[in-house]
């Protein structure tokens, strides 16, 4: 059933193809292909499932709802695939708290699990079903495969449900409609390549036409057919990260990946390691060993580092890109949000450190590889990219200060501010901002000179507060006249209240000019929205980005949803 199984297979062999419109594309629409496609080995399974549970209109329900919406992931004899997806049968996690089994099915499930004494890891979606059905179908689960056999009520479903971030059947289904695609620029396409069973947070492709790679923010890598919307699991995050669990591990967050001239796939995570206090933020980067069949296999560490990370605000390494140079790069976060010197168990109270809020340069080369500051000054560097010259501009999210958002030329060697001042603040965001060091210059966002993207008359530096710029890409000579030579980024959308709802949710291109000074400004011009969520985009060939939705929210106001999908804007062929 969807309800427990995780998406996290290692040998996903078959390839699971998502509808572009219609149904919600979750495992039990898959299932439901399956029980369409193999009527003989459905046949066959529902026999089986007849005689290991009692005959009776419940139970014959309970039967039909398992063979629907769960077989596939967890067998007809509820076993599941081991270190793939958890077993159903003697399952302790069911058994040690129905209530919290419940709820996993109400609202999904994230995070590591135990279960039966192994671990699994990923991200699982709300089951699609009503409260009756939910509790039929979790009835005939616990009634087999030698589980205790409780019977579950509609009620007991519906009390727990409204405990979820989805407290009625309804407001789930609400959230899982995926919201109508906004109408394309003149001379583009816009379409919906597959819904996804997960969110995700970053794309990847040799940027030539070849698959497109998703990742989790599970750690998952999915393959992409972006022609067919063909995806099967690549990489499963069980496969390859290393994980503190227990007292020593904290939480764990994986939102950087990148491919190389050579194919080889990069991937970055970081975790908290609480042996010893305060906690140390773990940053990893794993690279591909091998290719198997045009794909990247055996991802092992490669680089890792560490410095003190304190619960509350570790923005550590969220994305990492290959610049014309060839060389690595990774922007990491601050570890505060303005120069926290807070102490105590969980607190270093010393502020930022050398390698935090900073851009990392790394030689793939180099058989021990070390990071060089490139730049310093950045709060939370999301996205970036270089246009045809080599020169590099990044997206950065702001402070929980009603900053602007931050457009970037990232130079060598130059200072962005952080954590000592925002955009083109002089004021301090909070009376803990530290004083700058004596004769320490910084480098002024991009201004806005709108008219979209915050612009209210007189030029800001440069987005709305809090309306998350994220994924960017510099669009090259085949994209159109008027679209050549800019920069697409993505807007999250805000999350924490603003002075302006809604920010955000959207595609802005942005055209940069040289003024007098000789310095970059920025029109910028919304292209697309709403969107829900979009948190990445790529270029995937000639003409063609891809975006990722997060999820399917379109305002601050809805809930996240879910899950996400891929939609390819493309200039149409005359």
């Amino acid at each position: 059933m969807n309800s427990l199984a995780f998406i996290t297979a290692t040998a996903a062999d078959n390839a699971l193809v998502f509808p572009r419109t219609g149904a919600i594309p979750s495992i039990p629409t898959v299932a439901r292909r399956w029980f369409v496609g193999l009527v003989a080995v459905l046949g066959m399974a529902s026999a089986l499932v007849a005689a290991e549970t009692p005959a009776g209109d419940d139970a014959k329900r309970g039967r039909e709802l398992y063979v629907k919406n769960c077989f596939a992931c967890h067998q007809m004899n509820g076993a599941g695939i081991p270190g793939v997806f958890p077993p159903l049968a003697k399952s302790d996690f069911l058994a040690g708290d129905l209530d919290r089994s419940i709820r996993a099915l109400c609202e999904g499930l994230a995070g590591e699990i135990t279960v039966n004494g192994r671990r699994y890891a990923g991200v699982m979606p709300p089951a699609m079903l009503n409260d009756e059905d939910l509790a039929a179908v979790l009835s005939y689960v616990l009634r087999s495969w030698g589980n205790r056999g409780t019977t579950v009520t509609a009620e007991q479903v519906r009390d727990q449900r409204a405990k979820t971030a989805y407290p009625t059947f309804e407001k789930l289904q609400r959230a899982n409609q995926y919201p109508p695609l906004p109408a394309a620029p003149a001379g583009f396409r816009l379409r919906e390549v597959v819904r996804l069973p997960f969110k995700p947070v970053r794309l990847a492709s040799d940027g030539k036409g070849g698959p497109l790679f998703v990742l989790t923010e599970g750690g998952d890598v999915w393959r992409l057919d972006p022609a067919n919307g063909s995806l099967r699991l690549l990489l499963s995050a069980n496969s390859y990260l290393e994980r503190r669990t227990g007292d020593i591990g904290g939480p764990l967050f994986v939102l950087g990946m990148a491919l190389d001239r050579q194919k080889r796939l990069y991937v970055a995570s970081n975790q908290q390691n609480r042996s010893n206090l305060p906690p140390q933020n773990i940053v990893t980067i794993y690279r591909s060993t091998g290719v198997l069949n045009g794909n990247p296999v055996g991802l092992k560490p490669w680089f890792q580092t560490n410095y003190p990370g304190s619960p509350a605000y570790i923005h550590a390494v969220e994305n990492i890109a290959f610049g014309p140079d060839g060389f690595l790069y990774a922007g990491n976060g601050g570890r505060t949000d303005g120069g926290l010197t807070s102490t105590g168990g969980e607190w270093y109270g010393g502020g930022e450190t050398p390698i935090t809020g900073c851009i990392w340069r790394i030689d793939p080369a180099a058989e021990h590889p070390v990071l060089e500051i490139h730049a310093r000054g950045v709060r939370n560097p999301y996205g970036f990219c270089w246009n045809d010259q080599g020169e590099m501009f990044a997206t950065e999210n702001g402070p929980d200060a009603d900053a602007p958002e931050e457009l970037n030329q990232i130079e060598r060697g130059r200072h962005y501010g952080f954590p000592y001042r925002f955009a083109d603040w002089t004021k301090k965001a909070y009376p803990t901002s530290p004083e700058p060091p004596p004769g320490l210059e910084f480098t002024l966002p991009i201004p806005n000179l709108g008219p979209d993207g915050g612009f209210a008359g007189t030029p800001m530096y440069t987005f709305d507060p809090h309306s998350g710029p994220g994924g960017i890409v510099f669009l090259n000579d085949s994209f159109p006249e008027g679209y050549r030579g800019t920069l697409l980024l993505t807007r999250f959308g805000n999350f924490i209240r603003s002075p302006k709802e809604n920010s955000g949710f959207d595609v802005l291109r942005a055209t940069l000019q040289r003024n007098a000074e000789g310095r970059y400004e920025a029109h910028v011009h919304t292209i697309l929205a709403p969107l829900g969520r979009p948190i990445d985009l790529h270029l995937g060939g000639p003409g063609k980005v891809f975006i990722a939705e997060y999820s399917r929210a379109t305002n601050s106001s809805e809930s996240y949803g879910p899950s996400g999908r891929i939609i390819e804007l493309s200039v149409e062929k005359k």
